[in-house]
């Protein structure tokens, strides 16, 4: 994995806006009603479209948007998580949706995981929530899958579809080093189970199944960025809410089969995304970083991406003023964020780069992204603060290696 040895590298969180024909392929195809080759050719071109969209802005690590994983709306919060329903054997997809599914809740000692609906987020702001108005959406709440046989992989021929589409994009771009995602353990285990014994049976099956697609992407020669929110964003998920002591507890079992998910695979091309969620809602009930960051520093990754420019959690640039970066560990803080329609002005993208640089060294910061910017703001403004996150990243480099 590329460090920022003579600039600034600027990279992204993953999603990034659909062609709309790509979002009428996608829409056809869940009906089964457009002929496979056309839509093979249509995601291709978007592909390759994309990455050159990508280059051209200044971005020096670019992803194939997640334009492989089914979307087809232009607002879908779920895709990154959602598609690996269609990957995974033993799942019936009838179940309820995530908002639908029964409350759930905790007590000391015993932390579990509520529905959607129930977030204390949402409990809290129910008014603002279910104000059609407010302009908090999350887009479709399709059924979500329950596991009812063993879980295996089953997603052999769309990831192979998925590398060759982003591989032959590179190439055409001239492009050396890309990144593709994968739904990481602890979030792709959030669905109903009426086959396991335990949950962490559950996580630790979609952990052995989910390895095959992680070391697909590897043997590929591009870059894993492994996509886990739930670390951070299921403490929302806890109603009561749990001691930070209780939540870590439960959070390390995730890290443990995300881990053991990895085990062996090469550790300097992985990286790992952590999230509050994409929402647009107040969040005022996220756990703070300096609670997690040693969770998240116990995955065995190469890199950790992170939110750092959204208004809930900038502040929190100052955790690494009492952390210690490990040794040879690389960051991708948020300097743009996917949470406001506003566009970041290049010289606060700078600023804000400039703060993790002078903390844990240049050539350790990638410029990046909150988290995805496809399916949660207008096309034409994610690709906005994309540009604004390249030229910020200019300018902190003109300061750093000045």
């Amino acid at each position: 994995m590329r460090a920022s040895t003579d600039h600034i590298l600027a990279s992204h969180a993953g999603s990034l806006p659909r062609p709309d024909e790509l979002i009428e392929a996608w829409g056809h195809a869940a009906l089964g009603s457009i002929d496979q080759d056309i839509f093979a050719e249509r995601l291709r071109t978007a592909v390759t479209g994309v990455v050159r969209r990508q280059r051209d802005l200044g971005v020096d690590i670019p992803g194939d948007g997640e334009f492989g994983k089914p979307m087809a709306q232009r607002v879908n919060y779920g895709s990154w998580w959602r598609y690996s329903w269609s990957r995974l054997g033993g799942l019936d997809p009838h179940g309820p949706s995530l908002y639908e599914m029964e409350p759930r809740r905790s007590s000391p000692g015993h932390v579990v995981l509520t529905s959607f609906g129930d977030r204390r987020d949402r409990t809290q702001f129910a008014t603002a929530y279910g104000d059609p108005e407010s302009g908090i959406t999350t887009g479709p709440r399709p059924p979500a899958p329950i596991c009812v046989a063993p879980i295996h992989y089953a997603g052999q021929d769309a990831i192979k579809a998925d590398i060759a589409n982003f591989k032959a994009a590179l190439q055409t771009a001239g492009v050396e080093e890309g990144f593709m995602t994968a739904v990481a353990p602890g979030s792709a285990s959030r669905i109903g189970n009426a086959y396991y014994k335990t949950e962490e049976e559950l996580l630790y099956a979609c952990a052995d199944a989910m390895r095959e697609e992680y070391q697909a992407i590897l043997d590929a020669g591009l870059v894993l960025q492994l996509d886990d929110p739930a670390i951070a964003e299921n403490w929302d998920m806890i109603n009561p809410e749990p001691t930070v002591e209780e939540y870590k507890k439960f959070t390390m079992l995730r890290v443990e089969a995300l881990n053991h998910a990895i085990r062996g695979l090469p550790q300097e091309r992985i990286r790992f995304h952590l999230c509050w969620g994409s929402w647009h809602g107040p969040h005022v009930t996220d756990i703070a970083m300096r609670d997690i960051v040693d969770v998240m520093l116990a995955i065995n990754v190469q890199a950790y991406s992170f939110e750092a420019g959204n208004v809930r959690h900038e502040h929190e640039w100052k955790v690494w003023q009492d952390v210690k970066l490990p040794d040879d560990k690389l960051i991708l803080p948020g300097v743009v964020s996917h949470a406001t329609n506003v566009v970041e002005h290049p010289e606060l993208v700078a600023e804000r780069i400039l703060r993790f640089a002078n903390l844990v060294g240049r050539e350790r910061v990638i410029a990046s992204t909150d988290c995805g910017l496809g399916g949660r703001i207008h096309p034409q403004i994610a690709w906005a603060k994309l540009e604004a996150l390249a030229q910020g990243a200019a300018l902190a480099t003109r300061q750093l290696w000045s």
